[in-house]
């Protein structure tokens, strides 16, 4: 053999290997996003936003304390990434234009997953009171 069939066996002996390890990978994740694995689980999708992170952590604390009470099965509080916009102004209109100041808002986000939940569960959680500033969006899967 040469050299040149010795180096094309090898790439594709490792490439057998990455796809068994991309299949592997995938499928756990499949069974991690579903959480317990089977295909009529129904699932309350939560997502929390704000704009202070401290109250975003409390009020997620709450949700999760209130859901594991009712023994819930739980996935997260998952960190979604952080939005932020920026505003850059003018600091005089007319003269020095070169001067500008920069704001920023950002908005924390978190996301929660609970699997299969009862009656009591949602009834809990729909009487559940949060801080101002906080948003929530609830979703059946």
């Amino acid at each position: 053999m040469t050299t040149a069939q010795t180096k094309t066996k090898k790439p594709k002996a490792s490439a057998v290997k990455a796809k068994t390890a991309k299949a592997k990978s995938s499928s756990k994740a499949e069974k991690i996003s579903r959480g317990s694995g089977s295909e009529g689980d129904v699932v309350l999708r939560i997502r929390v936003r704000a704009y202070e992170n401290k109250v975003l952590d409390a009020s997620v604390k709450q949700i999760m304390d209130t859901a594991v009470r009712y023994d819930a099965v739980i996935v997260g509080p998952v960190p979604l990434p952080t939005e932020i916009k920026k505003y850059t102004v003018n600091r005089s209109p007319f003269i020095y234009k070169n001067a500008r100041e920069q704001f920023e808002i950002r908005v924390h986000k978190r996301l929660i997953d609970i699997i299969n939940p009862n009656a009591k569960t949602v009834e809990a959680l729909t009487n559940l009171s949060l801080p101002s500033g906080v948003d929530i969006d609830v979703k059946m899967m």
